[in-house]
Parts: structure tokens; sequence; C-alpha cells
């Protein structure tokens, strides 16, 4: 199997010729977990079984017609834990879901298993999506596969990590207010976040249901463009989402020396590692050597919008998670009375950032601040989109940092949850507004990852993905961290 690379574009060519079976991917996957997950951490739950299983029925029942039909033909792929699965267990990294089971597939689940891929397990997460390390899941922490002493970035570190290691080709993760791109940034691959209800939200386990949405990790924007339009498309159990696919064509007829890019100056002061912004700067020459216009421009409410995404996402929080009482599903503490029983639940069921994230968004929501916090930071909300639309009118595109500095060691921002929460500050703003962001990769910086962060306007990932496969095509992927791996 060493002949084999993570490349899902070739991968998928390759069983639907017949050169490589589904089960000979699986068992490369399920080999290379075993080989490296321990120090890793990134899987809650492996399917070996199940895996095995379907990779057997797609060599054995399926013609080489029906195969090439099915465009993520035998390819295996790690599915972050808060989207829920009928076949493995779904805990969002939490003890209050500890060892449920859902009745029902999420929707891009289903649709992963309709165009052939494998699912082979589940990936840990900050406990319900919260966090920017994947230091708050219940169950355990993911590492950094770049140097196991950092985090691998959060909530989607499981996913980043999977692919970063080089033990899926793909993942699916989700992204309330950077929880892609940020371990994308972090772990060297590349990670978007949709435009808002361009892919379902059916089955995913909502923190902030007007910031939440899935999105892809691969180790190329190619293969990501695979997986984005398997996933994408409109919902009967999802209102909010739309009737938009992307297509090749789309992405490929982009041309780098026909773009105007935007540069906000908002992103580019006080508070960037110096080493993460000589990398950056880098990139930027790059582009401009692609023939691309380069143009300052302003997103002047860039400053609050750290203090208005976690006013509104602790509040929907904390609406969410209403639900997890004891009474219906999952984790339950025995206690003498109803209302004791529902705190003692509440109290042990749930860690110390969902707490503190839901008493913060209790607060916010309460009669006598509801309009001092939460509809102040709605208002907020409205003038950051505003900021868009206006520098939209001017560029093609905007480019920024991912994130302003180096993965971070475990613990060092445990004492200061605001230090934590400033990890985002770069990534919350496309939540806010419904933008589509992508993070890739643009070199390492004494040896770890720095991640360049492409925004557009609505339903324009196409542009996107155009412009980033440009720049990968003459930046170089950064090779697997882990021996063993392909720099393919």
């Amino acid at each position: 199997m060493a002949s084999l690379t993570w490349d899902a574009v070739e991968m998928v060519r390759r069983v639907q010729s017949g050169e490589v079976s589904a089960l000979e991917l699986v068992d490369a996957a399920l080999e290379r977990i075993a080989d490296v997950d321990a120090n890793i951490g990134a899987f809650l739950y492996v399917d070996d079984n199940g895996a095995r299983d379907a990779a057997s029925r797609i060599d054995s029942d399926l013609t080489r017609e029906q195969k090439e039909r099915l465009p993520l033909a035998g390819i295996p792929v790690a599915i972050k834990d808060n989207l829920v699965t009928r076949e493995m267990p779904t805990t969002a990294g939490s003890k209050i879901l500890e060892g449920f089971r859902s009745p029902y597939n999420a929707t891009v689940v289903e649709r992963l298993l309709a165009a052939g891929a494998i699912p082979v397990g589940k990936v840990n997460l900050d406990e319900f999506a919260m966090g920017s390390s994947t230091e708050h899941s219940a169950y355990q922490v993911t590492r950094n596969p770049w140097d196991p002493t950092r985090v691998p970035g959060g909530s989607s570190g499981g996913s980043a990590a999977a692919v970063a290691a080089g033990m899926v080709p793909l993942a699916l993760g989700s992204d309330t207010g950077g929880s892609i791109r940020t371990p994308a940034s972090y772990c060297g691959v590349v990670g978007m976040k949709p435009t808002y209800g361009r892919v379902s939200r059916y089955g995913l386990i909502a923190f902030a249901s007007s910031l939440d949405q899935v999105g892809p990790f691969a180790r190329t924007v190619r293969d990501a463009v695979l997986l984005l339009h398997v996933i994408t498309g409109k919902d009967p159990h999802d209102a909010t989402s739309v009737d938009v696919m992307p297509t090749q064509a789309t992405v490929a007829a982009v041309e780098p020396s026909r773009m105007r890019i935007g540069l906000p100056e908002e992103y580019f002061g006080d508070g960037i590692d110096p080493k993460v912004r000589t990398r950056v700067d880098g990139a930027l020459e790059t582009l401009r050597g692609l023939g691309a216009t380069l143009v300052p421009i302003s997103l002047p409410h860039t400053r609050y919008a750290i203090a208005t995404y976690y006013l509104i996402a602790n509040a929907e929080a904390s609406s969410n998670l209403s639900r997890y009482d004891g009474v219906r599903y999952g984790f339950r503490e025995a206690a003498p009375d109803l209302i004791q029983m529902y705190a003692n639940t509440r109290s042990l069921g749930f860690g110390r950032e969902v707490r503190r994230r839901i008493l913060l968004g209790t607060h916010a929501l309460s009669a006598g601040y509801y309009d001092a916090y939460y509809l102040k930071a709605q208002k907020v909300r409205t003038l950051i989109r505003r900021d868009f639309e206006q520098a939209f009118s001017q560029v093609d595109l905007i480019v920024t940092p991912t994130v302003p500095d180096l993965p971070f060691k475990f613990g060092e921002r445990e004492v200061d949850p605001l230090q934590m929460y400033l990890t985002d500050i770069f990534t919350v703003t496309t939540n806010l507004a419904g933008l589509p962001g992508l993070s890739q990769p643009i070199g390492l910086t004494d040896g770890l990852p720095v991640g360049l962060q492409w925004i557009a306007p609505a339903l324009q990932e196409e542009r996107i993905l155009g412009m980033a496969q440009a720049l990968e095509s003459v930046l170089p992927v950064p090779s697997w961290p882990m021996q063993g791996g392909s720099s393919q």
C-alpha cells in the first residue's frame, strides 16, 4: 500500500478504473489510524468493521459503470462528532451525550454515503463545538501533528488533525466562528466554511443556529472542491438551505489577473505574530506575481466583532442546549425531585466552558439586559454585514491571515478565556455576515503551519476556490508532519 497517496481525486479515479480497491483504501486508512492516533487523539470512535463492510460492498456489488457515477467512490472520510450518525455514536464531545445513538443520519452524512464515501469514524471536538483548541472535549485532547505539545485549533481539531496526519484524505467539520478555518491553519490543511445555507445543517448538533455551517477539510484545494460538491445543495429538512451547486468549470474559469483582492487594514495591524505576518506578506507577493491587484480596504466595525459574536453565539447556545435536561436522552444524574435532577444532570453533564457560555448567554437574554446586550449585538452584526457589502463593491475577494499567531501550547490560554476567544478575531466576521471563508496553508514558520484566509461575497465559493487553487499551484503543500506520510 506504500504506492497510495492521499490525493482524493486521484484515488477516486483509481477505484473507478479498478486499479485499486475500496477495501485497500480503507485498510490503509485504518492502518494509519492504528499507527499514529495514539499520539494524536483525533478519533473518538473508529468503525473498523463497518468501514470494511462498506468497502467490500463497493468492490463486489458495483459494476465499473456504477462506480463511475460515485464522486467519492471508496474514499475514507472522518466525521466530526457533532454530526449525527446512525451506525456510530454521537457525543458532541460531551459527557451529557455519552453513548448516544441517533436514529438517523445527518444530511451531509447521507450525501457522503450516496457518493460512495466510507466514514471510518468520528473525530474529537471541543464540547458542543465551543472552543478554539480542542482542549475542552469531555473525552480526550487532540494534539497537533506538527508538534504534539501544541493545540490543533478548534473546535474541529480532530477533523484537521486526522487529515494533517494522513489518517484520512477528507473530513467534515463545522464552523460557528472559525472552527474549521482555525484548525485548518494550525494543522496546515485546507478548510472551508461555506456560505450560510449552502450546506444543510440537518443533523448537525446546534451550537448557534444562525452561525453554524458544515464544511470540508482536505489536503488540497482540489480535494476540498470535490467534497464540497457532494455535500452542497437544497435539503427539504433544512429551510435555510439553498439550491446552489458548485461546478469545477466555474472554479477553473477564475483568472487571477482579473481579480481585485482587498486587504482590510483592521486585519493587518498590531497583534499579528511577526513570523505569521512575514509568511502572509510572502503569499501576497505571490498573488501579485500571478497578476492579481491588491487593494487596501477598511472593515471598520471589525473591532466589535468578538464582543458581538460571543453575545449572539452564547445567547443561541443557551437556548439550544436547554434540551439537554436528562429527561429525553443522554446522561441523567439521579435526584429526589425533577428540579434537582435537572440541576444535577446539567452541572455534571456539561463541562466548564459550556457552562460558562450558557451562563453568559442566559444573562444576555434576560429581561433586564436583552436590549442592552443581545439586541445591540444584532444591530452591530448588521453593520458588520454592511461593511462587507461596501468592500465587495470595490473588490472581488478579501484575504487576511486566518489567525494572528502560531499554534499555542496546551494550557497556555486556559487561565484567560478572553485570550482564547481572541484566537478567532479574524474568522468570526464571516459567520456574522453569513459569508464563505477558506483557510489554505501557505508554508511553515519554525516548523509550524501558517494559513491564509480567503473571504468572498455570499455564494461565491468558486471565486475563492479558483484563486486558492492558483496560489496552491505555486506554493508547495506542506509535507505530512509525521514519519510514514507522503509529501504528495
